[in-house]
């Protein structure tokens, strides 16, 4: 089963070879986290397709064809420089990064929180909480804490 990290790795290589599409797995966690990528800019559009191009009309996926469901990211540059410059798992599978909201808080003011350096400006941060995938502002604002996924700039 595909993890973040994957899907993590799959943008930072799409981006540096100069990719306009990249088809990552079609996942709920994957689904998430590229929809937090989507609506902070870093990738243009996400749309749901086979593992050969994005659909034009709306396929169900169902067990029959669920194997070759993807999702297909756009990526975004703005003259000729990739918008996301890097992409990087935090949490791994021997090591989760799980923070409260206090540490949350202290990451998001720049500072060091567990062995992660603080967030530089224009950074994300993707955490998976329980109110789902959220970036970290957002869930500064609703004092959720959680697992942090990965960073972005």
């Amino acid at each position: 089963m595909p993890r973040h990290y994957d899907l993590c790795a799959r943008v930072q290589n799409g981006f540096r070879a100069r990719l306009r599409r990249i088809a990552v797995p079609d996942t709920k966690m994957n689904l998430a986290i590229a929809n937090v990528l989507y609506k902070e800019g870093f990738i243009a559009s996400v749309n749901r397709g086979d593992h050969i191009q994005p659909d034009t009309d709306y396929v169900s996926t169902t067990p029959d064809n669920i194997a070759t469901r993807r999702l297909w990211l756009e990526l975004k540059y703005n003259n000729d420089e990739p918008v996301l410059k890097k992409m990087s798992a935090v949490s791994k599978p021997s090591k989760k990064i799980v923070m409260k909201v206090e540490e949350l808080q202290s990451l998001a003011a720049g500072n060091r929180a567990q062995f992660i350096k603080g967030l530089q400006p224009g950074e994300i941060a993707i955490l998976t909480t329980n109110y789902g995938v959220l970036e970290l502002r957002d869930a500064l604002e609703k004092g959720a804490g959680g697992e942090v996924l990965c960073r972005a700039i």
